[in-house]
C-alpha cells in the first residue's frame, strides 16, 4: 500500500512538473506574438474578400480571435508558413470581426484551420498543430489532383 502511494505521488509530481514546463513555454511564445507582427505574405481575410481570395488555388485559413490563447500560440507558426510556403496562400480570419464567414463554416472552436482548394473545403483541423504537420497537409493538397 505504501509503495502504491509513493508511486502515485511520484507520477502526480512528474505530471505537474511537465505541465508547468509546457505552460512556461507557451507563455513565452504568447508574450512575443501580436497580430501586428504578422508576415507581409500573410493574407488577412474578412467577410468581404473571403470568397474572392479562397476561390483559386490552395489556401490555408486560420480562424482565430485575439482573446484566444491557443490562437496566439499558433500565430507564429502561421506566420512562418506564410514566409516558407510558395505553392499555397496562407491566410487568417478574425472570427470576432467576421462572423458571417465564421458562421458559414460552422466555426465552433478556435483555432480552426481550413484548407480550401479552388474555393472548396478539403481539410479541417482544430487546435494547435506543429508546422511540419501543417506543411504535410498543404503538400498533400497541392499534389492531389
Amino acid at each position: 500500500m505504501k509503495i502504491a502511494l509513493i508511486i502515485t505521488g511520484s507520477i502526480i509530481l512528474i505530471i505537474v512538473t511537465f505541465l508547468l514546463i509546457i505552460s512556461a513555454l507557451f507563455k513565452k511564445n504568447m508574450k512575443n506574438y501580436t497580430p501586428e507582427d504578422d508576415s507581409k505574405k500573410l493574407l488577412i481575410l474578412d467577410d468581404n474578400n473571403f470568397t474572392e481570395k479562397t476561390s483559386k488555388g490552395i489556401v490555408l485559413v486560420d480562424f482565430w480571435a485575439a482573446w484566444c490563447q491557443p490562437c496566439r500560440i499558433l500565430g507564429p507558426i502561421i506566420n512562418e508558413l506564410a514566409e516558407e510556403i510558395d505553392q499555397a496562400k496562407i491566410a487568417k480570419l478574425n472570427i470576432d470581426e467576421n462572423r458571417t464567414i465564421a458562421n458559414k463554416y460552422h466555426i465552433k472552436s478556435i483555432p480552426t484551420i481550413i484548407i480550401f482548394k479552388d474555393g472548396k473545403q478539403i481539410e479541417r483541423i482544430s487546435g494547435i498543430k506543429p508546422k511540419h504537420y501543417l506543411k504535410k497537409i498543404i503538400d498533400k493538397a497541392v499534389n492531389d489532383n
